[in-house]
């Protein structure tokens, strides 16, 4: 089954150029079946490419699935025109009273600093709790897991020496999990933070597992059943050429940055990266997929009615 995309997205033409099935609003809405409904929030600063990036995971699974973009009520975005906030996103506030099967939540470029002084912080906190209700699955990426964990469980952040920068293997800690069904032993993934969360600050008792971590580059993956979510906390998500462009946007600054660890072949900038994280990512969300799809109630008015 495809996704179903708004008609105009940006994303469409992309995905479908790819061949990734995608639906427009028009076509689904004849389709008499009831879609998964997986919500978006979506904090990055290039929301078109972030967009595409989630849009292709999620919509490689057999399920249709409907995708709302989400956009905290009281920030207005500096890289993207208010025109396409304003034709493809909602606030939160517009949505907070609906069930969403799924929802995701990015990173953002304000990891360095201190969560309350994050200008949208609360209005953060009150959707993390917001999805305790009226979400069934969440996933949390980069510093949106480090936030999450921080809300949820008190958990600090730790602002490192230089940046962790590139693509690290990372060890399959739990084989056994449905989230790592198909995995490798290890696997690659793009990491790009200046900041980290440790093992040793889970709380006992709070039945946080590691799924995956990296020697170099530290926690990856938590599954955390009491709040039914997922927290990533690098970008499995990134096009094959994110980091490139994260590189030359930095070098063009004249900020100090290190060459990514082990994504240009011979460390030579001037090479096309090559993409090993790919079919990773699409059985990561795949799995996330289809532990919601095995476990949502049919009925939305029925989210939130569970015990976790």
């Amino acid at each position: 089954m495809p996704i179903k995309l708004p008609d105009d997205l940006p994303a469409f033409s992309t995905l479908e150029a790819e061949g990734v099935m995608v639906m427009r609003e028009t076509d689904a809405v004849r389709q008499d079946i009831r879609p998964l409904r997986i919500g978006f929030l979506n904090l990055m600063p290039n929301k078109i490419r972030t967009e595409t990036q989630i849009a292709r995971l999620i919509g490689a699974t057999p399920l249709q699935v409907e995708m709302t973009l989400v956009r905290i009520s009281g920030h207005t975005p500096r890289n993207t025109s208010a025109e396409h906030m304003i034709a493809f996103y909602r606030t939160w506030e517009e949505i907070r009273d609906e069930k969403f099967d799924g929802f995701i939540i990015t990173g953002a470029p304000v990891e360095r600093l201190p969560f309350e002084e994050v200008n949208y912080w609360d209005e953060l906190r009150h959707i993390f709790d917001w999805t305790q209700t009226n979400v069934h699955r969440s996933f949390n990426i980069c510093w949106g897991a480090q936030a999450a964990v921080h809300h949820f469980h008190g958990m600090p952040k730790y602002e490192l020496e230089q940046k962790a920068f590139g693509v690290f293997r990372h060890r399959n800690l739990c084989p056994a999990s449905p989230y790592l069904r198909g995995f490798s032993d290890d696997f690659s993934v793009p990491v790009s933070r200046w900041t980290e969360v440790h093992k040793a600050d889970i709380p006992a008792g709070s039945g946080v597992k590691v799924l995956a971590e990296s020697d170099k580059a530290g926690l990856c993956l938590l599954d955390d059943p009491a709040t039914a979510s997922l927290h990533m906390f690098n970008h499995i998500e990134y096009d094959s050429t994110s980091l490139a462009e994260e590189y030359f946007r930095d070098l063009s600054a004249n900020v100090p940055m290190a060459i990514p660890h082990d994504y240009f072949p011979g460390d030579n900038p001037e090479h096309m990266p090559n993409n090993r994280w790919r079919s990773h990512a699409h059985l990561l969300f795949g799995n996330w997929i289809n532990e919601i799809y095995q476990t949502t109630p049919f009925d939305l008015g029925d989210i939130g009615n569970r015990k976790r």
